[in-house]
């Protein structure tokens, strides 16, 4: 339990513990309780997040895909208000400790909280046996204050990291955005492409290098951010038909756009699909799609920005 350091002015806070993968609107609505307990304490409020995955030790075969890189997920995180965002190290001997093992290691040892705020599944130690109702045991009998806070839902289900992940998945990315309470991001590096966009009028940045979960292959508008200045984007994400392509490749126009961005890490956020990709009969209606694509986004883009 070496590797996470905690100041001596952050021990005594109150914490929640969690993968918080998406930083979305259910985490928001547990956040907001973590800082109210954090403030009738009067002592700070944190998350401890897990790296990598626990899963991802235990059965790496099934570990999710990433919503949020653990960067974007650490911003988020300090955006919402709180005083520090920790990362606990997930390894074999961690993950073998027994609930009171690591209630004992990680909440009091390392952390000395005064106390927790968590959601109704929450599981910790060996084989996930640790409840809520283990976590109310011990934090009563450590005098800590614990707080069981109710899932939050969108008056239809939970939402949940998982479910994002899943309309990602069908390519309902205005869904996925209403239940992250922003864009989704997809982050990567501009590489040189085939360059056939920029022969048809409509050049597009290809990314490389995107840790994040991609939606399914669609056309989806977004926003891309060079240097500060947001542009409307149309994104391409699959393969090309229409020039018989079969690899997957994720492309961008910035509509009205010029410039040179190789080699540039590009932060591209998506707001809602367009239409699913489609294999077109000439060059010529290719262009006129694009075009109606092109205008689509914009005005999604200034709907959005009112």
């Amino acid at each position: 339990m070496s590797e996470i350091h905690v100041p001596e002015s952050l021990r005594g806070v109150c914490i929640s513990i969690g993968n918080f993968d998406g930083v979305h609107r259910g985490h928001a609505s547990m956040l907001q309780q973590l800082k109210e307990l954090a403030a009738e304490l009067s002592v700070p409020a944190a998350v401890v997040t897990f790296d990598p995955h626990p899963i991802a030790i235990l059965r790496p075969e099934f570990t999710p895909p990433l919503l949020t890189t653990r960067e974007e997920r650490r911003r988020l995180l300090l955006e919402s208000g709180l005083a520090a965002v920790f990362v606990l190290p997930v390894s074999t001997s961690l993950l073998q400790l027994t609930p009171e093992q690591f209630f004992e290691q990680v909440v009091l040892g390392k952390f000395h909280a005064r106390g927790m705020v968590e959601g109704p599944n929450f599981h910790f130690g060996r084989d996930r046996a640790g409840s809520v109702d283990t976590l109310q045991t011990l934090c009563h009998n450590a005098g800590i204050a614990c707080r069981i806070v109710a899932p939050a839902d969108d008056g239809a289900e939970m939402i949940s990291s998982s479910r994002i992940r899943g309309l990602l998945c069908r390519r309902a990315v205005a869904d996925a955005v209403r239940l992250l309470g922003r864009p989704y991001r997809i982050s990567g590096f501009v590489h040189r492409g085939a360059q056939r966009g920029r022969t048809i009028g409509f050049p597009t940045a290809n990314l490389t290098g995107i840790e994040t979960l991609l939606p399914a292959h669609g056309v989806y508008a977004g926003t891309a951010d060079v240097n500060g200045q947001h542009w409307p984007a149309a994104v391409s994400i699959g393969p090309n038909p229409t020039f018989g392509e079969q690899r997957e490749k994720i492309e961008v126009h910035l509509a009205g756009f010029t410039g040179d961005l190789y080699g540039l890490r590009l932060n591209v956020d998506l707001l809602s699909e367009i239409r699913p990709l489609q294999s077109f009969n000439s060059a010529s209606q290719l262009i006129a799609q694009i075009t109606a694509d092109v205008a689509l986004v914009k005005d999604l883009v200034a709907s959005a920005n009112h």
